[in-house]
């Protein structure tokens, strides 16, 4: 067997270039104690947390591999609930910033996120049109809520009224009673997609947000509120009827569909609408955590602000209004002056103010400071963060813009990267900007403003750049001052190819005007000072039928290859010109092409998405190469190899072999298309920038990289995706109904109750050994040494039957009930003797309560006709009973200990809070005679 080749891996090195995703919701986030000050926002895969007045990073909260679709933070604000494209949520410490707890329960995307007002609970709306609710303490999910026929779009909690109300794009707007995990209205007044709610005037109204520029208000009546004993049994029947739309009613007026009408418990009706300036459709509306500002925002660069009256401020504007009625009618001499004064909704929702953000608005986030001055910060669609402070008491409240957070990326894609000679700098342009990197810290170390960059070069030394642009000028910069020392009109159209050769001394252009050009570096004198400076000097133009696409120059400079519009790459001979080769094969142009470091191959990237390698001897192709699912939209060899890399719009990297046509491994990390890449002259690094707004650094490592391996690793990741695609298990006697289990069937869960069949294996053959053991003992009529199981051994000696509970301890309470679900029967009997063992001894009482429960309910049918287990069922029912009511008695002792220590420390702190007093008071007087005395002495 030969030898086989070995490769270093490359693995992800950093992330940056990027300020946030326009993906996900930006949230003001407390650090330190501090509210109003951090914002997190989320960034691809992860979420940054920047401190606006610093316009720094302060935190990296760093995720898997799926893009952050949305944010929420507790209400206590230690932690942030993070949920991400695949479904999964995760909830963060911000303390230590680590994700304690992972739930998994939706298909698609998380589209929604809200804590209830305690923090305890935490309900999700996804794309896959499903509403979960999570228990965040016991890190588990209580239920599915099914009912919309589109993606959900908000969430929100009722405060200590456990109803919960949910909007979808299916035009609807839903009731759900959390006691009996129900919908029990429908609000169906809606003649487009719900984009967005919030809850004002303590949870008495709602506000929905659609595709027009109305905002709808509804009235919310609890019914247990306003029940009247009196009331006449035909007006309650006609309340409660499902549908009954009443023929006077508007046309947009609200249809009412009650799926439980003798359970209802709220009446909603719609009081009318407040207008909003923009056309367009809602895309984020809220309220701050106060409920007295409301916001909005459409798919402009313009916020609505708008003020809510509270109970107090709507009573004293009715007064004042009443008396106003009233001075009128005396003045008329009206005799009915006694009219009803009813205030407007739109002076009970007053517009105070539009705040026009610099760009299009993604998301956005209030928080009303105790002083009364409102902060918001806007994350825009061109990598942004902006943060304005408006102060309400004033007059004409104007909001003044705080900070701008933007250093930290381009506002537009990047379209070309450039590495300098000794590897340290990074050059990055995009639609507005050059910008030049340090490659160790990050950090940007030089910004330039530019037209369209396309294409780019650093010149040899490395203290100038060439920017080619999408008007046809070639701009040259200088990096010590950052300023632009000259620009050329060097094509008629775009510049979309620019090669430096090899002997240094110029580079050669391709463009849209079907031309390819050569320049040579000079040295002129500067009008303004006495030293020359460098200046590009056009000496030759090689005129072809279609336009270049890509030029570049074999090493030794004996050959120049030049991709046409008409999927052909010509080579010429550089010193006289004339044609040599013609590479035809691809059915559609070639994007990208580069030449080996010893000009024996050409590697050509296409829009039909393969690689060709062709030698550049005779012009035949050796290989193609399918490389990626979309146009391959950059390539470039390693420096001294013949393993290249390649970009493409389906957001991979791949690494090839040319020599073997292998495929050796993808970099996955970008979430939308790749546009380019750099790799670094010593083949260390790749840079590469995406549609997604960021720049990744790659780094190669010292760890080989084997092919068969890798081909397993992958072929192991495409069954577990496979595993979460497959059909959910069904539990016994469960219909589908509105509601279902939160969790999903995941290899997580799989890999759970492989563990659990495992440690009942182990613990039914140690019992017969065991058993064998005694008897051999018994024939030998003396103790023979047992042997102990290695397992055992390397856990503390512990019994089979402790393993097992340790086993069981160890699965993720998020897990927990999907492990149990796809648990064989074959093992339920061993475990439900095991748990009536463990409930006895009284370990982990309320864990294997949980378990025991579930079980029971999944597997009723064959538990209570297995007559083996009817003792062990009346054992358990014994034990449990005791032992939880143990448990709730401890816990109710510690709660009233607590309580009593709360009050004691509250007592305490009012004492001291008085003797402070007490004490200040006595000094200040002390203070105040001792001055006395010195006037009267001074006199």
């Amino acid at each position: 067997m030969g030898l086989t080749r070995q490769y270093l891996r490359y693995g992800p090195a950093a992330l940056f270039g990027l300020v946030a995703s326009a993906k996900g919701k930006a949230a003001f986030v407390a650090l330190r104690g501090e509210r109003g000050r951090c914002v997190a926002v989320p960034a691809c895969e992860h979420v940054f947390v920047w401190d606006t007045r610093k316009g720094e990073k302060v935190l990296i909260l760093k995720g898997l591999k799926q893009e952050v679709s949305y944010l929420c933070p507790s209400p206590d604000g230690l932690h942030l609930a993070v949920g991400y494209e695949d479904g999964s949520i995760r909830v963060f410490n911000l303390l230590t910033g680590e994700a304690n707890i992972t739930f998994n329960g939706h298909k698609a995307a998380v589209t929604a996120l809200q804590y209830d007002h305690l923090g305890g609970w935490l309900v999700s709306g996804s794309k896959d049109t499903d509403v979960i609710v999570w228990d965040v303490i016991n890190e588990s999910g209580l239920y599915r809520l099914r009912g919309h026929k589109d993606a959900v779009t908000q969430v929100l909690f009722l405060k200590e009224k456990n109803l919960l109300v949910t909007s979808g794009k299916d035009t609807l707007v839903k009731w759900w009673d959390l006691d009996t995990q129900h919908c029990f209205k429908t609000l169906v007044g809606h003649r487009t997609e719900v984009w967005g709610m919030a809850l004002i005037s303590e949870e008495k109204r709602l506000i929905t947000g659609s595709a027009d520029s109305e905002l709808r208000v509804w009235d919310i009546t609890y019914i247990q509120e306003v029940k009247d004993p009196d009331e006449p049994e035909s007006k309650k029947s006609k309340e409660s009827s499902p549908g009954v739309v009443d023929e006077n009613t508007e046309e947009d007026e609200t249809v009412e569909l009650d799926e439980h009408p003798e359970e209802r418990l709220i009446k909603c009706s719609k009081v009318g609408s407040v207008m909003r300036e923009g056309r367009d459709r809602i895309v984020t509306l809220a309220t701050d955590r106060t409920g007295k500002i409301l916001a909005c925002h459409g798919t402009d660069s313009v916020l609505e602000v708008f003020s809510v009256l509270s109970e107090e401020e709507v009573q004293k504007k009715l007064e004042k209004k009443m008396k106003k009625a009233k001075k009128k009618a005396k003045q008329n001499s009206e005799e009915d002056s006694e009219r009803s004064v009813e205030l407007s909704l739109q002076e009970e929702i007053q517009r105070v103010t539009n705040i026009r953000a610099s760009s299009k608005i993604k998301s956005f986030d209030l928080l009303l400071s105790p002083k009364g001055e409102l902060k918001i910060v806007l994350l825009l669609q061109n990598n942004i963060i902006e943060s304005y402070n408006l102060n309400l008491s004033a007059q004409v409240p104007q909001a003044v813009r705080a900070s701008r957070i933007t250093i930290g990326g381009h506002r537009s894609d990047v379209r070309t990267l450039a590495f300098s000679s000794d590897n340290i700098a990074i050059l990055s342009a995009a639609a507005e900007s050059v910008k030049i990197w340090n490659r160790s810290t990050l950090q940007c170390i030089r910004t330039m403003d530019c037209e369209y960059a396309l294409c780019s070069l650093f010149v040899p030394g490395d203290r100038q750049v060439i920017i080619g642009t999408k008007t046809g000028k070639l701009q040259l910069y200088d990096l010590a001052s950052g300023s632009l020392m000259e620009t050329l009109d060097a094509h008629d159209g775009a510049v979309w190819s620019i090669a430096l050769s090899p002997d240094q001394r110029g580079f050669v252009t391709g463009g849209a005007d079907k031309c390819v050009k050569f320049w040579e570096f000079e040295l002129v004198k500067d009008e303004s000072s006495v030293q020359k400076r460098l200046s590009m000097k056009h000496v030759r133009v090689l005129q072809l039928d279609e336009d270049v696409l890509c030029v570049r120059y074999s090493p030794n400079q004996k050959l120049l290859a030049v991709s046409l519009l008409d999927c052909t790459v010509k080579i010429f001979y550089t010193d006289t010109l004339k044609f040599f080769l013609s590479l035809y094969g691809h059915k559609l142009p070639v994007l990208c092409m580069d030449i080996s470091y010893d000009g024996t191959l050409i590697a050509t990237g296409s829009a039909d998405r393969n690689v060709k390698i062709w030698g550049l001897d005779f012009g035949d192709c050796h290989r193609s190469l399918f490389a990626h699912d979309d146009s391959v939209m950059y390539l470039q060899f390693v420096a001294k190899s013949h393993l290249f890399f390649t970009a493409g719009k389906d957001s991979k990297i791949k690494q090839w072999d040319a020599d073997k046509f292998e495929h050796i491994q993808t970099l996955e990390g970008h979430h939308q298309e790749v546009w380019c890449l750099a790799l670094s002259p010593n083949g260390d690094y790749v840079v590469s920038a995406s549609h997604d707004k960021s720049l990744r650094l790659w780094e190669r490592t010292r760890e080989p990289l084997v092919l068969e391996e890798e081909r397993e690793m992958q072929r192991e990741a495409e069954y577990e995706e496979s595993v979460a695609k497959e059909e959910q298990p069904v539990v016994a006697g469960e219909t589908q109904g509105e509601t279902g289990l939160a969790g999903k069937k995941t290899i997580e869960n799989i890999k759970a109750a492989e563990r659990i069949m495992e440690a009942i294996e182990l613990y039914r053959e140690e019992m017969a050994k065991l058993k064998e053991h005694k008897a051999i003992c018994k024939a030998a009529g003396k103790e023979v040494p047992f042997p102990v199981n290695p397992i055992l051994r390397a856990y503390g000696n512990i019994t089979p039957s402790a393993y097992v509970l340790e086993v069981f301890k160890k699965v993720k309470s998020s897990e927990l009930e999907e492990s149990l679900l796809v648990l064989p029967f074959s093992y339920v009997p061993d475990l439900l003797r095991l748990f009536n063992e463990y409930i006895h001894l009284g370990s982990e009482v309320e864990l294997l309560c949980r378990a025991l429960l579930f079980l029971l309910k999944i597997h009723f049918g064959q538990i209570t006709s297995n007559h083996m287990l009817v003792t062990v069922i009346e054992n358990l029912k014994k034990t449990t009973i005791s032992r939880v009511s143990e448990a709730r008695d401890v816990l109710g002792f510690n709660m009233a200990g607590l309580q009593y220590l709360k009050r004691e420390i509250e007592a305490k702190d009012e004492v001291t809070f008085f003797a402070d007093a007490t004490d200040r008071f006595e000094e200040k007087k002390r203070k105040r005679k001792k001055k006395e005395k010195m006037v009267l002495a001074v006199l």
